[in-house]
């Protein structure tokens, strides 16, 4: 039996450890709002915000979420906003991506 707060949080304890006690609803957060794309590196595709309690405000109704299987041991994920563009602050050891996407991954998503 889990007992869930006004905020969405739900509490279950479970005699599994590899299972977490806390955990939000599958009516917070994001859904997938259309199909998925391919591009080369991976896909992308847009999510839509469920109407639930937010935890931090502000929160954007509609991103873009871009994945990409940079190598079988690397998965990057990013999301934007795709109505607004936003400063995104320079690195120089993380730079873009040009590959295409990697295969025999050890990873699922």
């Amino acid at each position: 039996q889990s007992i869930c707060t006004l905020r969405g949080c739900c509490w279950s304890p479970q005699s599994d450890t590899s299972v977490p006690w806390c955990f939000f609803s599958s009516k917070h957060g994001y859904k997938v709002d259309g199909s998925t794309r391919s591009t080369r590196a991976g896909f992308e595709t847009t999510l839509t915000r469920l109407s639930s309690p937010s935890l931090f405000g502000n929160d954007i109704n509609t991103v873009l979420l871009t994945g990409e299987y940079q190598t079988p041991n690397r998965f990057r994920f990013k999301i934007t906003d795709p109505n607004a563009q936003r400063f995104e602050v320079p690195h120089e050891h993380v730079q873009s991506f040009t590959g295409s996407a990697a295969s025999n991954l050890n990873y699922k998503v």
